[in-house]
């Protein structure tokens, strides 16, 4: 297939990418670097620097795109609801003014990059698709808002729509000479931040409050793979079905607090992570976990790399061999 990947210099995006031409798939990467890294860039794919919401001088009726793939977007909860103005532009706005060169091209299928933030603070446990969904942040509202605009595209002009929601995707793809991993600026994911505190880069990992309803007082998250959640990419883009608009959470379904994350980047780095508690931020559930019992059913997928230790020793070694080299 012919394929536009917005977000394609990103960390799920870049990774997507490289899946799609192994898999021998024309792919076109729209990204401005705005976030994104020229390094990422797969070099076997076609790359157009422009924002998302100019997609339509590529989108045209002529380039004959079989699909699109769109994971631009702004990700900080936090910010979001400090600066809530970027977040509705970046992610909602954009985002119509692609579907809507979408529907001009005529181009079939769209897999969406959504959010388990959709859900808020559940009401049930693990979370399935049909739970309500009450985003607590700005972030999530935005991403919600498209997947609203997605059914009734798929409704009233036969799109063939799928949306994946991720909880929190983590480790590192590591391929041959290839290596992608997390490197936000600034970051604020968990992982990532911990290795850095493992690697001296930072004095310490602050822990956003203990004393949510668990077992350690953390917050719990389910942790997903960054190669689970591509390979899952692959597989909505066969499933994608005219007329329809199917939304499949993405996860583990298990969670692990955040003390036990720090625990598992001690052991896997074999240094200190000194913890700091910090009052709790604005927005943030106590407790996140995915069924993904749908998307086995009806997408076949299942997390090749489970573990919670799986996905800290790839981010290490991406850490390690690549941004410690750079520092």
């Amino acid at each position: 297939m012919k394929l536009l990947v917005t977000g394609g210099a990103g960390f799920i995006g870049s990774v997507v990418t490289r899946m799609l031409l192994d898999n021998g798939h024309d792919v076109t990467v729209l990204d401005d670097l705005r976030t994104g890294h020229r390094e990422a860039l797969a070099p076997d794919a076609t790359h157009v620097d422009l924002p998302v919401h100019e997609a339509a001088q590529v989108l045209t009726p002529e380039a004959g795109f079989d699909g699109v793939l769109h994971f631009a977007a702004l990700i900080a909860a936090g910010e979001s609801m400090v600066r809530p103005e970027l977040y509705w532009h970046a992610n909602t706005v954009s985002s119509i003014a692609l579907i809507d060169a979408v529907r001009a091209a005529g181009v079939p299928r769209l897999v969406f990059s959504s959010t388990a933030a959709v859900y808020g603070n559940p009401t049930e446990l693990p979370i399935p698709e049909t739970a309500a969904k009450a985003p607590t942040n700005t972030y999530g509202a935005t991403k919600l808002a498209v997947d609203m605009v997605l059914t009734s595209e798929a409704i009233a002009h036969n799109l063939a729509a799928v949306s994946l929601r991720y909880f929190n995707v983590a480790g590192a793809y590591l391929h041959g000479d290839v290596a992608i991993g997390e490197r936000h600026d600034p970051e604020t994911h968990l992982i990532p931040i911990a290795l850095q505190v493992a690697a001296g880069r930072r004095e310490k990992l602050q822990l956003f409050g203990d004393d949510y309803p668990t077992v350690d007082g953390t917050c719990v998250r389910d942790y997903i793979h960054v190669e689970d959640l591509a390979r899952a990419h692959l597989l909505a883009l066969t499933a994608a079905t005219a007329g329809q608009h199917r939304i499949y959470n993405l996860g583990n379904g298990a969670g692990f607090t955040n003390r036990q994350v720090a625990d598992v980047v001690r052991e896997v780095t074999g240094h200190p992570v000194p913890v700091e508690v910090a009052p709790r931020r604005e927005g943030d559930p106590a407790e996140l976990v995915a069924s993904s019992a749908l998307a086995r059913a009806e997408l076949g997928w299942t997390p090749q790399k489970p573990t919670l230790h799986d996905m800290v020793a790839d981010a290490w070694t991406f850490y390690r061999t690549h941004l410690l080299e750079q520092q």
